[in-house]
């Protein structure tokens, strides 16, 4: 789980915004359904992480890692989804990302009823619980991944009961995948824009600040030395101006 596959080396270098998490269960759907979806997104140019639960070789944490680096998460609920506490694992986490506002999550329900997922209802509602009874002394295990589970389904997605072909269903995912992606990538470039222009006016500012602390350092100094002098002279030119006054007032009333 967690590997990509081995195609993905043919492409070319690709910025993390275009980065795609697929969270999912089962060998079926990954030799089948997801297989088709891989593909058409690789054609897009969109780089994608698998969730593979058929190899191990990799632990937790580098999963987690992955969803970090990645703008949206996938999550294709089939009815075998929630017989894996690995693949419950990776849907808190995906939760806890959203919440943080760095991810998108986009949920497809397989072969699903949507209300099974949200209401835990059947064979999908029945798998957590048994999986709830073979793992006992786990209550906040438990209460993450069911706050996930109805989280992530009340996101809107995609049901594969709307498409009478698949290949209609993986286009469909392709353009929503595409649309987030490029929605994402846009307000990231007006956050890079907007953070420039800020610094630009903070540089702006700090020229302004220096500015006025250099002037008022000048004239500070010119007041040490000179300011004695420069009181001298207006008190001369007050005296002037008084005896100006009074000479004027004596010459009105003669």
């Amino acid at each position: 789980m967690g590997s990509s596959f081995s195609l993905f080396t043919d492409v070319g270098p690709i910025p993390p915004q275009y980065q795609v998490f697929i969270n999912f269960r089962g060998e079926k759907l990954r030799d089948g359904f997801l297989g088709f979806l891989v593909d058409a997104l690789l054609k897009e140019n969109v780089n994608v992480f698998i969730d593979d639960h058929e190899l191990r070789g990799r632990d937790l944490d580098h999963l987690f890692s992955r969803i970090e680096e990645s703008r949206v998460a996938l999550t294709i609920f089939s009815k075998n989804f929630t017989e894996s506490r690995w693949c419950l694992d990776e849907l808190a986490k995906i939760k806890e990302c959203v919440d943080q506002k760095t991810l998108t999550v986009i949920p497809i329900f397989f072969k699903m009823k949507t209300d099974d997922v949200k209401k835990l209802k059947g064979k999908f509602g029945d798998n957590f619980r048994d999986l709830k009874s073979t793992h006992r002394g786990e209550p906040e295990n438990f209460r993450r991944w069911k706050e996930a589970l109805i989280f992530v389904s009340k996101k809107t997605g995609l049901s594969s009961s709307r498409y009478s072909r698949q290949n209609d269903l993986v286009s469909t995912i392709v353009e929503e995948l595409k649309k987030v992606l490029n929605d994402i990538a846009e307000m990231e470039r007006q956050i890079v824009k907007m953070l420039l222009k800020r610094n630009h006016l903070a540089a702006r500012t700090d020229e302004l600040i220096k500015f006025v602390v250099r002037f008022l350092s000048l004239f500070l100094l010119l007041v040490a030395f000179v300011g004695p002098y420069v009181l001298g002279l207006l008190t001369f030119f007050s005296f002037l101006v008084g005896r100006l006054i009074i000479n004027r007032a004596v010459e009105s009333e003669w």
